[in-house]
């Protein structure tokens, strides 16, 4: 990984992955692009204001946290800032992204808060590891469909029903409502998610999600 820093931002090329990493500046907190494809929403929403609102949509949170997808761990650091909450379990599949994270000064609590525990590895593994009704909450950010379907797949939902314990509220990050994916994309989701156990699922349109009570 050679990295280069222009203007402030970091990007590089990483021969393994065959993808292009960047760092780019915003108004308020820096946004992760991967070939392309920022990992966070930037029109009329950015990167601060976009993990904000998925933290609020789950209301009070306590206890212990699951956050799949720790980009550059701006959840988990809002989740982990919770007087009430005692442990954040985080999730990143790619070892380049934890790199930037690193080097991103508004990523910096993410390695000094005691609360949060960082896990390299694939999530749709990671999470059979994990006991019964173990988590009180759930972020689930994952990939867009096309580049991780598997987490948004009925055997990932069924983990998700089994490590959350009852009551557990989840936010389910989704993308853009009625946007390319097709009418069927959302209604696919919520069908898998009930086939799983999943009772209440209501959509959060502000956040890009759906918050699901177990």
């Amino acid at each position: 990984m050679d990295s280069e820093i222009e203007d402030g931002e970091i990007s590089f090329f990483d021969e393994e992955t065959k993808k292009f990493y960047k760092l780019v500046k915003t108004k308020t907190w820096p946004t992760l692009e991967i070939s392309g494809i920022h990992m966070h929403r930037i029109k009329n929403v950015d990167p601060k204001l976009d993990s904000e609102l998925k933290i609020k949509t789950l209301g009070k949170i306590f206890g212990k946290v699951l956050d799949i997808g720790t980009g550059l761990g701006y959840t988990a650091i809002l989740a982990a800032k919770e007087e009430r909450v005692e442990k954040v379990i985080t999730i990143e599949k790619d070892k380049n992204v934890l790199e930037i994270a690193k080097l991103n000064p508004f990523s910096k609590e993410l390695f000094s808060n005691d609360k949060i525990e960082i896990i390299l590895g694939d999530a749709f593994e990671e999470i059979r590891k994990f006991q019964d009704n173990f988590f009180d909450f759930v972020i689930h950010d994952p990939p867009r469909f096309s580049l991780a379907p598997e987490l948004y797949s009925r055997d990932f939902y069924l983990q998700l029903f089994r490590v959350t314990k009852k009551n557990a509220r989840i936010f389910h990050y989704v993308g853009y409502f009625k946007k390319l994916q097709g009418k069927n994309y959302l209604k696919g989701i919520k069908k898998r998610l009930r086939e799983a156990g999943f009772r209440k699922i209501e959509e959060a349109r502000s956040a890009l999600g759906l918050v699901i009570e177990k």
